[in-house]
């Protein structure tokens, strides 16, 4: 079996003869048939596209390995990037593993302590910056003009080639594309990336389209709203985007797809990370829980046929993000190690 989503897709990605099959094993993530959660909604057929099994820990890493093997290509020596964390984490990993210089400009204080402590680990240069990710995209956008540096954020067009390859997935999992697929919309791009796999293998293997759902914090809610926001705020990190780079494309998703792009709150955002870690074995952080959000939501409101094949996309693992468990969950108490100790603490809860 081919590693890695160069390897497995070569065919339907744009590469050529000398692009390196760079990897750190990413893609052949789970396609999970859920277990609770889809029969208490009244679904039949509900699935998570586990995306925090990619190395990294994120979806990132699908577009971040083929970025990285066209930046090698074309000579380049660094990576640079803006990042609300999981982009960090994946470019400071696959910088490492090729000998590449990573720099990561990220918004001071903005960045979950999970995500960061993997930018470090990996020896990527961090520099956080008073401001927004939007602000640091922009200076990025600048550095990747300078020699030697390739830009990696999703407005490389090579960043959401290797990213529609989860779509491929989900198709050869179920034999067809879902009816429907709820996804977290930050800066868009990953709404963009699957949209375009999905179109490009029902054009070769006409197995239909699905209908296209994102979600976006409320506090974070550009594309809802119809305007950019200049001081996003949402407890979801790794949607906290004021303006996307992917706009247009989304939009396009969600029009020749017949779905929408509709906000959550942070609450209900929440509420669905509880659930998946509770009902379902799976931590995610909260980005990832906001396309289950959306779900629930339409689900309660009678929007979705219970015969519906649906996917769900967690885009990233709860371990990238511990502080927005643990500010809700109190840590337990130690009592004495003794079974009669143990056993009252039990009847306590």
């Amino acid at each position: 079996m081919a590693f890695g989503v160069i390897a497995r897709y070569r065919d339907r990605l744009p590469v050529s003869a000398t692009t390196p099959e760079v990897t750190l094993g990413e893609g052949s993530t789970p396609l999970l048939a859920s277990t609770r959660i889809g029969p208490a909604l009244g679904l039949r057929s509900l699935f998570f596209k586990a995306e925090g099994f990619n190395p990294s820990g994120s979806f990132k890493d699908r577009g971040m390995a083929l970025a990285t093997a066209r930046a090698m290509e074309a000579q380049a020596t660094t990576l640079v990037c803006a990042s609300t964390g999981n982009t960090s984490a994946s470019a400071a990993a696959y910088a490492a593993r090729c000998g590449m210089r990573a720099v990561v400009v990220l918004p001071a204080g903005r960045v979950a302590s999970g995500k960061l402590v993997q930018a470090l680990a990996h020896g990527a240069h961090v520099i956080p910056v008073a401001g927004t990710f939007d602000q640091a995209l922009a200076i990025v956008r600048q550095l990747g003009e300078m020699p030697g540096m390739a830009l990696v954020n999703s407005i490389n067009p090579f960043r959401l080639e290797g990213q529609k390859t989860a779509a491929f997935e989900v198709i050869e999992a179920l034999g067809r594309a879902p009816d429907r697929l709820f996804l977290p919309v930050g800066n868009a791009g990953n709404i963009t990336a699957y949209w375009r796999g999905f179109c490009e293998w029902e054009h070769a293997a006409q197995t239909g389209l699905p209908r296209m759902h994102g979600a976006q914090a409320a506090g974070a809610a550009p594309i809802v709203r119809g305007a950019a926001i200049s001081n996003p705020r949402t407890v979801a990190s790794a949607i906290r985007i004021g303006n996307p780079a992917s706009w247009t494309t989304a939009l396009t998703a969600r029009d020749e797809s017949r779905g929408s792009i509709e906000a959550v709150t942070d609450q209900e955002i929440l509420a669905a990370q509880r659930r998946l870690a509770r009902e379902e074995g799976l931590l995610v952080e909260p980005a990832s829980a906001a396309g289950l959000a959306l779900l629930t939501r339409m689900a309660g409101a009678g929007q979705i046929e219970a015969g519906e094949t649906i996917v769900c996309v967690l885009t990233g693992q709860g371990l990238k993000d511990p502080q927005s468990f643990l500010r809700r969950v109190p840590k337990p108490a130690p009592v004495e190690a003794s079974l009669d100790a143990v056993l009252a603490a039990l009847d306590s809860t």
